[in-house]
């Protein structure tokens, strides 16, 4: 059953095939087009054991919950599950949406959007929540990944207008999420499927990957949430006492620091660490800097700033903890020529989108401003690089001198073997920096 509906979901819709009933593409799977049903039957057989597997083990668990004498029927107006039948669990519907009118060019267009969302609420069975994901982006052509976790969801997908059109109205009328997650929760951009090599849902510990055990610090002690408009009015009466010496108050980016470095709200305190599970360290290492201050936090789509700021109200040493609500996607929308400037760093193959005209971060080795990233050019590194197109054009295509030159030994070994070795820019970079003035960044941007 698990095998057919795979199988069902991949078809091509009607309208977009031959008029011919058995003539012409049929089904669609990994970018194969497939005539015959004994082709996409092997093809799923070959490649989709481990998706099967998923799909029967979670029709297993329904079945098995409907066969229990304890379990009283099934709620009306319960929305049907992968099986056909309802689900029996209160709080994961698995219903997937019915695409049969749409055409499969509608579903499939590389015209599309990418959605950045969260939701933080109590999953019991994650990785029921975790099948049904990845049968709806698979049943929905979106590429991206997807964060699963007891304590929530994280995605970043990219599809058609009309598949995370789709994708957003069946997330919204998912049980597990009602009256939490709404319509203004998602953050989109323009791009598509093919912003995402693949589609990646997977189970973890975490939502954001922060390495604070959620039971130590929860998303449910977080800091005060602040509107893009209340977070604009405390950002400008923040610099204009600042610039008079008189602020007791701290604009924390809570992202890495090659985000920041190609767009940042201007006077922020960007800390120098390359990941954000080094957040917490960074807090504990600068805890006399945030000793009686008010925090404004902001990051990328406003996730991590709910177990940041909730970890920073745990050591109690701040008078009051704020952040933006929908991070910096929701303040573009509303402030595109606001106090953000330069770029928006995202996690897919764009790296960047823009808001404004605005360039802030140069060349690695010109100093010409320039802030589209490319990865490093050596193998063993691949990190990211601000490098520009003279600069390229002359061969200078690594992110420092060190894989510059271990580039060249690669290329000239005969055997093509690359080994994973720390570069000049990682060596020299301390993990957690310790911040001796508050006022730096300020002065800097002055």
């Amino acid at each position: 059953q698990a095998f057919s509906l795979f199988v069902k979901a991949k078809e091509v819709p009607a309208a977009a095939r031959c008029p011919a009933g058995g003539e012409g593409v049929r089904w669609m799977c990994c970018l194969q087009a497939f005539e015959e049903l004994s082709g996409i039957h092997r093809h799923v057989a070959l490649q989709h054991a481990a998706d099967i597997g998923q799909l029967a083990g979670l029709a297993a668990k329904q079945a098995a919950a409907e066969a229990s004498p304890s379990s009283g029927p099934a709620p009306a107006g319960k929305a049907e599950g992968l099986s056909g039948h309802s689900c029996t669990s209160p709080e994961i519907s698995c219903m997937l949406p019915d695409t049969s009118r749409i055409s499969y060019d509608d579903l499939t267009s590389k015209v599309g959007e990418v959605l950045l969302y969260y939701c933080y609420c109590e999953v019991k069975d994650p990785e029921k929540l975790c099948a049904w994901q990845k049968a709806l982006c698979q049943h929905l052509h979106l590429t991206g990944k997807v964060r699963v976790a007891s304590e929530g969801i994280n995605g970043t997908v990219g599809g058609s207008k009309v598949a995370t059109s789709l994708y957003i109205e069946v997330m919204l009328s998912q049980p597990l999420f009602k009256d939490i997650l709404c319509q203004e929760d998602f953050k989109s951009s323009a791009g598509g499927s093919h912003c995402f090599p693949d589609l990646r849902v997977g189970v973890f510990k975490e939502i954001v990957p922060m390495g604070v055990d959620p039971k130590m610090v929860s998303y449910k002690e977080t800091g005060i949430h602040l509107s893009p408009q209340e977070f604009h009015r405390e950002v400008e009466q923040y610099l204009s006492q600042a610039s008079q010496g008189q602020s007791d108050t701290i604009l924390l980016d809570c992202r890495n620091f090659y985000e920041s470095k190609i767009g940042h709200f201007q006077g922020c305190l960007a800390p120098d660490i390359r990941k954000f599970s080094y957040f917490p360290s960074y807090v504990d290492e600068n805890l006399e800097l945030f000793k009686d201050k008010r925090v404004l936090m902001y990051c990328t789509g406003g996730i991590r700033c709910e177990r940041g700021s909730a970890y920073l109200r745990s050591k109690a040493v701040c008078r009051e903890v704020y952040q933006l609500k929908g991070g910096i996607h929701k303040y573009l929308e509303a402030f595109p020529d606001g106090f953000y400037r330069g770029k928006l760093f995202v996690f897919d193959d764009r790296y960047a989108i823009c808001s404004n005209e605005d360039i802030i971060s140069a060349c690695r080795y010109c100093g010409t401003l320039w802030d589209q990233y490319k990865l490093c050019s050596s193998q063993h590194c691949r990190q990211l690089v601000l490098i520009c197109p003279s600069c390229r054009n002359k061969g200078l295509t690594a992110c420092c001198p060190v894989c510059q030159e271990k580039e060249l030994q690669v290329a000239s070994r005969a055997s093509g073997q690359t080994l994973k070795e720390e570069c000049e820019c990682t060596r020299r970079r301390p993990r957690v920096p310790v911040e001796h003035l508050s006022q730096r960044t300020l002065d800097a941007e002055k």
